[in-house]
């Protein structure tokens, strides 16, 4: 496994920022329910979203040793204005521009908090990354627009989702991960779309006392195929196993077991 360059993080928070921002001004419904988020409304999801990166810009920048309070937080909440497209695309953008710069200007290997035991920005460009990347498929789909992403993205997506579960498994005692452990069984995700240079195929083992998890193809106790986006939202709980776009072969209860409690993001 091997991360993308600290550079291509910030570059990918910037570009997902843009198509966030076009969800916002696509003429979308702001208080429309978020069908994968049933809390929120679409404009409480990109205040959300919004916020996170802000909060992230304030540690990075500061290079924080500890976590910061939410609302110590410059602009995090968003704009005043409820339900106006045009105050939470600007918010959106400013957001995008001072968190990338942030991110630029730390380098990958600033001493900065996390929760993760990765005491650096670069935990946090990933980090921001993926939850943009994931979110912005939330806001998607309750406009009813199309989503797409880069598959170096999609596939280091599934890495780091399988990082946390394992750094779960290690580290926090309570964590619902912690009960994933299942002797004999395995998952393999298999993208149909893979190509050699993404490499994009996971086998994990849950016989372990923490998930073990490589690359490649390998028989398992169920298999989950389809289009690595697919399978990233999938995985992530985004897209119901039954998706017309997906196909599960083997023992379908092990892998409801296994999102059901290893949901993350």
């Amino acid at each position: 496994m091997t991360l993308l360059a600290h550079d291509r993080y910030c570059d990918e928070i910037a570009h997902q920022v843009g198509l966030l921002r076009a969800v916002v001004t696509s003429g979308a419904d702001l208080s429309a329910t978020v069908p994968t988020c049933p809390d929120w409304s679409l404009e409480q999801l990109v205040r959300h979203t919004g916020g996170a990166l802000r909060w992230v810009e304030l540690m990075v920048r500061t290079r924080a040793q500890e976590e910061i309070p939410e609302e110590q937080v410059p602009g995090v909440e968003g704009p005043e204005e409820k339900g106006d497209p045009a105050a939470l695309d600007a918010w959106l953008a400013e957001t995008g521009e001072i968190v990338v710069a942030a991110l630029r200007e730390a380098g990958p290997d600033a001493k900065v908090w996390g929760w993760a035991g990765i005491l650096n920005a670069g935990f946090w460009a990933r980090r921001m990354t993926h939850e943009i990347t994931v979110h912005r498929a939330d806001a998607t789909l309750a406009a009813g627009l199309p989503y797409e992403v880069a598959p170096d993205v999609a596939a280091d997506a599934i890495d780091e989702w399988l990082q946390i579960v394992e750094w779960a498994q290690r580290t926090l005692p309570d964590d619902p991960a912690r009960e994933l452990r299942r002797a004999g069984s395995s998952i393999h995700l298999h993208a149909t779309d893979n190509t050699p240079d993404v490499n994009a195929e996971w086998f994990i083992d849950l016989a372990e006392d923490a998930v073990a998890w490589r690359r490649g193809h390998e028989k398992a106790t169920v298999a989950l195929r389809g289009p690595l986006t697919a399978v990233l939202l999938a995985f992530y709980r985004r897209l119901p196993l039954d998706n017309p776009q997906l196909e599960v072969l083997g023992e379908r209860e092990l892998l409801e077991f296994w999102l059901e409690r290893a949901t993350f993001g």
